[in-house]
């Protein structure tokens, strides 16, 4: 009886129960009627209506429920979650957290091993066969298969094994998922993009752009995907069905969202802008309500399909743990699940590019004497950095200098002479016009001196050259495989179509400027986090002390905060 009652409770996850007002709505007439609209500002007005949160108690009440019993309840992480405070739970995407709290609907408190924390709910999924030992689990998903000798072989109800009931399972809820999915997008193009286009008043198209990026695209792409999978969905028996050619077969259509992630923060920063205005929020409740869509805001509507895309990997895992290797499905999975890893690790790493920004602003805040144009203007990743002897010109002076390679540009600082920890900013090279050549030891016909660990910058257009040396011939080794790595990102993101918006470049600028003339330490400011926490800090336990749970400040100022700011953009260490 226990075991119905758990797997009942955590089928609340994968459904979405909808809210609907006492009698029925006249949506038709609502709809078409401005003037019903404006009633609707009003009511919310005198009713001090709160703007929709995301998030809804079902999933919340039926995971405690099962805590309460003394059920051990596991999620799996979407998304990697860093964190800086020693009460967050920091993971990667994929790895399975034992959920020991969750009556905050945002923050629940999860363990890892030994290790325990705070972690945002938005960024994990319950999983779906919750009985399996969870020590066999993380071997089960690096491995994609099933010792036979564990409880795979064991029979389970109406002849089948207990594998085979784990993968009816997650055939079940790919199924379900999809058409819950599909309803929501649905939703979201029918209850909002059709109502803001009647507001020519109130939006541009290019403001709806901006908002809903390509959904609609995305929409029109589900709706032939899940067509695929009800056709392999075996009613019958669930665990043969044979669903892995759907995501191959779809695996280039799913490219669609990579536009649609590189939109979103574009997204969080215009609704931000518009919900500071009482009408958009009471229109876009209007919108809400007129569809009959469950009680979660816009911005927490237009989150599902950046986590749904990170879902799959996740799912196509489990499945593939479950299916047996002469399964006629088994290959089919194999091939899906490195194609839905590669889409996700695409999006991480677009997210972490996007919470980069801030810091390389707040990098360029601390050069003294800066000159010409920001570092973002052309750059949105600092590749490596480190110490180097410039020579420009034959017959000068040898400099030692900093260096800092970004991705389309070197840029060369001076350390002060009594503080070592402060930059001047001396020059920058464009390095979409530079050749890289390997020097070897002894003397330099060009230079006319005698180098050691060499290597230069050579311009074919102008036939200007540089001349570096380092110190060691490991240094010298990472300057040059740094060098491909920087040409290999640029040319990563001209292939992705990556790149960061002006507003997006100019507030990281301003908020560092803001910064760095107040001289105070401040929560460096990630427009796009921010709004995947939610944008709120929740109130902790009594048993616990009361303090803010996210926190992404930077280390108390000390004479400067330099070089801890460069050891957290670069991957490379000195």
């Amino acid at each position: 009886m226990k075991q119905m009652k758990r797997h009942f409770l955590l089928c609340k996850e994968y459904k979405c129960h909808i809210l609907i007002a006492d009698g029925p709505l006249d949506k038709t007439a609502l709809a078409d009627d401005v003037g019903s609209e404006e009633d609707l500002y009003e009511d919310f007005r005198s009713s001090n209506h709160r703007y929709g949160h995301p998030g809804g108690g079902g999933e919340q009440l039926a995971i405690n429920e099962l805590i309460s019993d003394g059920s051990v309840v596991y999620a799996e992480a979407l998304w990697d979650h860093v964190t800086m405070d020693d009460q967050e739970l920091g993971f990667k995407a994929g790895d399975v957290i034992e959920v020991m709290d969750a009556t905050n609907k945002e923050w629940w408190w999860g363990r890892i091993l030994d290790s325990e924390g705070w972690f945002p709910a938005s960024f994990v999924r319950l999983r779906v066969n919750q009985d399996e030992p969870m020590e066999d689990y993380p071997l089960k998903v690096e491995g994609g298969k099933e010792d036979d000798s564990s409880s795979g072989t064991h029979r389970f109800g109406m002849g089948q094994t207990t594998k085979d009931q784990m993968r009816t399972n997650v055939i079940n809820e790919i199924i379900s998922t999809e058409r819950d999915y599909i309803k929501h997008l649905k939703d979201i193009c029918e209850g909002y993009i059709k109502q803001c286009r009647k507001r020519a008043d109130m939006f541009t198209e290019e403001q709806l752009k901006t908002i809903f990026g390509n959904i609609e695209d995305i929409y029109r792409c589900q709706k032939k995907f899940v067509k695929a999978l009800e056709k392999k969905f075996n009613k019958d028996h669930p665990h043969l069905s044979e669903v892995g050619s759907c995501f191959l077969e779809y695996q280039t259509e799913f490219q669609i969202y990579s536009e649609y992630c590189n939109n979103h923060p574009n997204a969080c920063m215009e609704l931000s802008r518009l919900t500071k205005v009482n009408k958009y929020v009471y229109f876009f409740e209007a919108c809400r309500l007129l569809q009959k869509m469950i009680d979660i805001s816009l911005d927490g509507f237009l989150l599902t399909p950046v986590q749904k895309i990170c879902k799959y990997p996740l799912q196509l895992a489990e499945l593939l743990k479950y299916t047996n290797p002469q399964h006629r499905d088994f290959k089919d999975v194999e091939a899906a699940l490195n194609a839905m890893k590669n889409v996700a690790q695409l999006i991480n790493e677009r997210k972490r590019r996007l919470e980069n920004i801030d810091k390389i602003a707040q990098w360029q805040s601390s050069i003294e004497d800066w000159e010409g144009e920001d570092v973002l203007v052309r750059s949105s990743e600092l590749i490596y950095s480190g110490e180097l002897t410039k020579i420009s010109h034959p017959q000068a002076k040898s400099q030692q200098r900093m260096f800092f390679l970004f991705d389309h540009q070197l840029v060369c600082c001076k350390k002060d002479l009594l503080r070592r920890d402060i930059l001047y900013y001396k020059s920058r090279i464009n390095m979409d016009d530079m050749e890289i050549v390997d020097v070897e030891d002894g003397k330099d016909k060009d230079f006319n001196l005698s180098v050691k660990n060499a290597f230069k910058l050579h311009c074919q257009d102008t036939e200007e050259v540089h001349l570096f040396c380092a110190k060691k011939p490991e240094q010298k080794q990472r300057w040059l495989k740094a060098f491909e790595n920087e040409r290999r990102q640029v040319q990563l993101d001209q292939e992705t179509g990556f790149s960061i918006t002006e507003v997006q470049k100019k507030q990281a600028m301003l908020n560092a400027s803001k910064q760095h003339h107040t001289g105070k330490p401040k929560a460096v400011t990630r427009p796009y986090y921010d709004f995947l926490m939610r944008q709120k800090h929740p109130t902790l336990p009594t048993t616990l002390p009361q303090q803010q749970v996210f926190m992404l400040a930077e280390p108390k100022r000390k004479p400067s905060n330099f070089w801890q700011n460069i050891s957290r953009l670069t991957p490379f260490r000195k």
